[in-house]
């Protein structure tokens, strides 16, 4: 049995007893709120994972709050969102990233001297949610839309190591098997393709330097799946790039003790695969480039390393032989197990991967500093009452959205098409069914 403690604290699942977390967790919310926080496209909508997140997630009484950063190509696309989710018991808000109200909040902060409005894509969803949340939890977990194996053991296990204060825990990261069916096959390359061997040969090129342990402590560092205290979410930088993970846990090292920092065994774990990319600005090498300038970046912040382009023909070199290495031992393990393991395209995808080396590392020299959204508290220094604000225009899009959907002919009034509680509720007397009850400064 894996008893293997590192650097930040492993929680193991040894068999626990998920009923008695369930009991207990649920009392701890009582005192401590939680917040569930989903960034989503809303192509997610059209998949059976969401749906699945969803019925699951309405039966966790230990959340309190649920949070949907979604991006919305269309009003009605927005609306549709709000449907989807209608059905939750918790407090629950949609915040339509793009709408015309949120744009403009982020245009009036610009005119104030911050430009948030640069910033695209999960990364500023994952910001506009930490936020928010950040308003009525003590405790956020964060994951994707596209989990196909989410059961409620996955919040559960997130949140409870933060809610007991007697482990003193400000950061839970998950960690897994990922395997793929039909047939049963190893997933996550960009983890055991690309981090898992360029760790090793950056510890080899730069020595044992404290972030690289740090780094290797983790057995998943790209697990989106991630729990944090309220104070952390406010103090942390989110990367605005696809190193986003990779770059949280940067964050997190800056600002927080090993000891308050702890990894969870979610167990088998599956979600929507990436396609490899035709080149180093697609698919997963575009995912590897910005990690590896995600870590450049923090080794020079941090560690005071002076990075050359020797060291990064160093490193490709070394790259290639520790990946090859990886791969004959992943053919053991899965010819053991009776897995699917395609030897072939497994090199072909660490080939590519060598080759973003190269390319990261000239992107790396042309802009160190690279694209990282600033923390809440220095939003807030700018604008005190934003995350209010942000509330403000979740409720007037809800209500706008409410109010001409009722008015339409499309939908019939028998159909009770958003967060009402009565599907005959005269338009005088609309409100948001889940009001988030925080008061609103406009």
């Amino acid at each position: 049995m894996d008893y293997k403690q590192e650097l930040i604290t492993t929680i193991h699942d040894f068999g626990c007893n998920l009923d008695a977390l369930l009991t207990r967790l649920t009392r701890l919310s009582e005192e401590s709120p939680t917040a569930v926080l989903i960034p989503a496209l809303y192509e997610e909508l059209k998949r059976p994972a969401l749906a699945k997140i969803r019925d699951h997630l309405a039966a966790c009484a230990f959340v309190k709050t649920v949070i949907v950063c979604v991006n919305a190509p269309t009003v009605t696309d927005y609306a549709k969102t709000l449907q989807f989710f209608q059905t939750l018991p918790q407090t629950t808000l949609i915040l339509w990233e793009n709408s015309p109200r949120v744009t403009q909040l982020l245009a009036d902060v610009r005119d104030r001297g911050l430009d948030l409005l640069k910033f695209k894509g999960k990364g500023l969803a994952v910001w506009l949610g930490l936020g928010v949340a950040s308003l009525s939890a003590d405790a956020i977990a964060l994951h994707d839309a596209d989990i196909i194996t989410y059961d409620r053991s996955y919040p559960l296990k997130l949140l409870y190591p933060l809610l007991d204060k007697e482990f003193g825990i400000a950061f839970n990261k998950a960690y897994y098997t990922r395997l793929g069916n039909y047939p049963q096959s190893f997933n996550g390359r960009v983890v055991r393709l690309f981090v898992a061997p360029l760790l090793n040969v950056l510890r080899e090129v730069f020595g044992e330097k404290n972030y690289l342990r740090y780094l290797s402590a983790y057995r998943y560092p790209l697990a989106g799946e991630f729990a944090l205290t309220r104070d952390l979410a406010l103090q942390t930088r989110i990367p605005a790039n696809w190193g986003l993970e990779i770059g949280f846990l940067a964050e997190v090292y800056r600002t927080t003790a090993p000891k308050q920092i702890a990894q969870i065994d979610l167990g088998i774990f599956d979600h929507k695969h990436q396609p490899l990319g035709q080149d180093v600005n697609s698919g997963l090498q575009k995912m590897c480039r910005d990690i590896f300038c995600s870590i450049l970046r923090t080794l020079t912040e941090t560690e005071q390393v002076v990075i050359t382009m020797d060291h990064i023909h160093a490193l490709r070199v070394k790259f290639r032989r520790e990946a090859q290495s990886f791969t004959r031992k992943y053919f053991l393990d899965a010819r053991f197990n009776d897995l699917l393991y395609d030897r072939h395209q497994e090199e072909i995808a660490l080939e590519c991967f060598e080759q973003v080396i190269l390319h990261a590392g000239e992107q790396y020299f042309n802009d160190p500093v690279g694209a990282q959204i600033p923390d809440w508290t220095r939003a807030l220094a700018v604008m005190p009452d934003l995350r209010e604000r942000l509330i403000y225009c979740v409720q007037q899009d809800v209500a706008q959205v409410t109010a001409q959907f009722l008015a339409s002919t499309l939908i019939p009034e028998r159909v009770n098409p958003l967060h009402f509680e009565s599907p005959a509720l005269p338009a005088q007397t609309l409100e948001l069914k889940n009001g988030v009850g925080i008061p609103i400064s406009r």
